[in-house]
């Protein structure tokens, strides 16, 4: 019982590392974006990120695919998981705060909900998981604040890319299932890997990087983001998946949303204000009661 309730506390501790190390990349994301376009970026850390994994992939022995359609799978699963996202984020936070795109980045679960019930037509709809989405999507929209409907503030358009990214995770996780038969570390490596491969001419012929002149400090957030942010938090996160299962992996985004903003605050200066609070608020709760962390009052025979 005592060596179950250690295991269980280093799990634990992964999962805050874990929640850590994706809360901090929208900081390092914030800092990287100062001198370097928002392709660029992505690219260099795609770079690393996929590097280290491929050469965890060697060093275990396990075997690259041969089949061209299933390398083309891996494209789409890098663009809609890595690639697109990633570039969203980042062109978003030359507009907005980091600690706003972490929060608007915690709603893939509503988006995921949302997709399979009315796209997909996936199984039953409890009226649990409705009024979670209709909670969060309030959330949302109190985050962005009134401008949201004028459209006369310019940072909406960051705001917007954010939340768009959000919507691309969730399609991601979604697309993903095709991958259920494959290496959990395979998968990221390979998917990641062909990001890398998609954003390369996006960064050649937008940015010109060997015109740029970054920073020192963008230089160390691209590195941290490719080693930290990416390689070992994938690394972290698939073994979670395994001991803690999806949910509880999952519940890491109200840590995650929670430590972007705290860093926003503590590294960067950001402000914190009432919109930001209340939405921040309702977000995470929209996200428990769709995930089924929350099902008081609600009967729980509708925890699906």
């Amino acid at each position: 019982m005592e060596n179950r309730s250690q295991s269980q506390f280093v799990e634990i501790i992964l999962l805050v590392v874990l929640s850590f190390l994706w809360g901090s990349s929208f900081t390092l994301i914030k800092v990287a974006v100062e001198t370097v376009p928002p392709a660029t970026v992505v690219l260099g850390r795609l770079f690393i990120g996929s590097a280290l994994l491929l050469m965890i992939v060697r060093y275990r022995g396990i075997s690259l695919p041969t089949s061209p359609l299933l390398w083309g799978a891996f494209s789409v699963q890098g663009l809609l998981q890595s690639a697109l996202p990633f570039t969203l984020i980042s062109w978003g936070e030359k507009h907005i705060d980091s600690g706003l795109a972490g929060l608007l980045n915690s709603t893939p679960p509503l988006f995921a909900f949302l997709i399979t019930f009315l796209v997909l037509r996936e199984g039953g709809a409890p009226l649990r998981k409705f009024i979670g989405v209709a909670i969060g999507l309030v959330g949302v929209l109190v985050t962005l604040g009134p401008d949201v409907l004028s459209g006369s503030n310019e940072d909406i358009w960051g705001q917007l890319a954010v939340t768009g990214s959000s919507l691309s995770y969730a399609v991601a996780a979604i697309y993903a299932r095709r991958f259920s038969d494959q290496s959990a570390l395979l998968t990221a490596a390979c998917s990641m890997t062909m990001a890398t491969i998609l954003m390369a001419p996006v960064s050649i012929v937008i940015d010109r990087p060997w015109d740029l002149m970054p920073s020192q400090s963008a230089m160390w957030s691209i590195a941290a983001l490719g080693v930290l942010s990416t390689a070992l938090a994938m690394i972290i996160y698939f073994r979670l998946v395994k001991t803690l299962g999806a949910v509880g992996v999952t519940s890491g985004s109200y840590l995650r949303a929670g430590f972007s903003v705290l860093l926003g605050v503590l590294f960067l200066g950001e402000s914190l204000n009432l919109s930001l609070i209340i939405g921040f608020l309702l977000i995470l709760l929209s996200v428990a009661i769709v995930l089924g962390q929350i099902r008081w009052p609600f009967n729980r025979r509708d925890a699906n």
